[in-house]
């Protein structure tokens, strides 16, 4: 099996990773992978930035890309995605908010 989906959640509630368990794997804590439609990962990915328990997310799934995959990220300040042609990378800021 092909595993299309997968979310790296720091510090989530017990509920949210209760409900995220219905549709995923939890192959370790706050690690969650499966194979749902983009309808359902759409509807998780809400759970999740519904959630004002944990501290950040990262979602990343399968995707006609040059990557292969893209990605979503909530709740982290010093980290974000950014488009570098097409191609998505995470730049990471310092204390300042400069880019490093």
């Amino acid at each position: 099996m092909e595993v299309k989906n997968g979310f790296y959640i720091y510090y989530a509630s017990e509920k949210l990773r209760g409900e995220l368990t219905k549709w995923l794997m939890e192959v370790k804590p706050g690690v969650l992978v499966g194979n749902v439609s983009a309808m359902v990962r759409g509807k998780l990915w809400e759970k999740v930035n519904d959630d004002s328990k944990h501290r950040g997310a990262v979602m990343l799934y399968s995707m006609n890309t040059e990557q292969g995959f893209e990605m979503c990220m909530c709740g982290e300040p010093k980290r974000q995605i950014i488009d570098f042609d097409g191609v998505q990378l995470i730049e990471v800021r310092n204390d300042l908010g400069e880019s490093t």
